[in-house]
């Protein structure tokens, strides 16, 4: 198995909490590079993560022609600088959700990736879920029926005012870090847009939203609602994930679920017939699974699981939502 040669470009929290076990534990992942604006913190990493290279800035490592690959963890206000300047250094890139700060710079960034014959992929690591996929194949399946109704929740701690998700600059608040899983996950069991959206958000006096809820209406007269909130006791780490789906012939709940959580997750399915069943699937690693996805898309010549389409269908409805409550 070949592996491909990896950079990472900065050395945010999400990926010391979540990605770098990801990448380690990938197969086909090779960890070749890590930069940071520190030149310590970012030799510090190299150290602690196993990188065989540290650069003291992010353009250092996209001229290592080493390089095949770039994961971006940066702040959502950075995400599309660079983006850019990888994919114009012919660098693959898998880039943190949200994409972009709005669907016209995803477009552009979707733009200059064909331009240079490289994959960008959004790190939605959920999306590679075995859970959501046997969710989606219940769905196809037709266990109930047509859907009539979808809601999905993340709603998780409120942050200290230092937090860069409370801040407005960097594109903080509610819809952008949580509520991006909530309706993807919407738009991957619906399949589709919505043709209405309506949505209220609370904003603190940063002016962030803190909380938001919203209301999807469908072609076929099918509904969905979703709400994220940062609103639970403040830095306890604490969140609640969940959906419902309800169909013609039925409904599926989740009971031990979490957007990016491995081990064994579960949900129940209700049947108008007097059927009802608890699945258990064992989930790996999320992170890991969208490393090795984008991997085998350079060296095998995959499609990107988490697609062009979707992610701007996603940043479509995004945008949408933001403009109903006024962010």
């Amino acid at each position: 198995m070949r592996k491909v040669k990896w950079g990472v470009l900065g050395t945010a929290y999400i990926f010391e909490r979540d990605t770098a076990l990801g990448m380690q534990l990938a197969e086909n992942c090779e960890l070749t590079a890590i930069a940071g604006r520190n030149a310590e913190k970012a030799d510090a990493f190299k150290k602690k993560y196993g990188f065989q290279k540290a650069y003291g800035s992010y353009e250092e490592l996209l001229e290592d022609p080493e390089i095949e690959a770039v994961y971006i963890p940066l702040p959502n206000t950075l995400h599309y600088e660079w983006t850019i300047r990888a994919l114009q250094h012919g660098k693959h890139v898998l880039c943190e959700k949200p994409l972009a700060p709005s669907q016209k710079e995803a477009e552009e960034m979707f733009r200059v990736a064909r331009e240079n014959h490289v994959f960008l992929m959004e790190a939605f690591a959920y999306q590679h879920s075995p859970f959501v996929k046997a969710v989606k194949k219940e769905i196809e399946a037709g266990t109930i029926g047509e859907i009539r109704y979808m809601e999905a929740a993340l709603i998780t701690s409120d942050y200290e005012k230092s937090n860069i998700r409370m801040r407005r600059e960097a594109c903080g608040g509610c819809t952008y870090d949580l509520g991006v899983y909530a309706i993807s996950l919407i738009q991957t069991m619906l399949g589709e847009e919505p043709v209405s959206v309506k949505a209220i958000g609370s904003f603190n006096e940063d002016r962030i939203d803190t909380y938001t809820t919203g209301i999807f209406e469908y072609a076929d007269g099918a509904k969905a609602s979703f709400d994220c909130g940062m609103v639970l006791a403040t830095e306890k780490n604490s969140c609640l994930d969940r959906f419902q789906i309800h169909g013609t012939k039925g409904s599926i709940s989740s009971v031990n679920f979490g957007f990016n959580c491995p081990g064994k997750l579960s949900y129940e399915i209700q049947t108008f017939d007097g059927r009802k069943e608890l699945k258990v699937v064992e989930t790996p690693h999320n992170y890991q699974l969208e490393t090795e996805q984008l991997g085998r898309c350079i060296t095998d010549g995959e499609t990107p699981w988490v697609t062009g389409e979707f992610s701007l269908s996603l940043a479509r409805t995004i945008d949408r939502v933001l403009n109903e409550i006024g962010y």
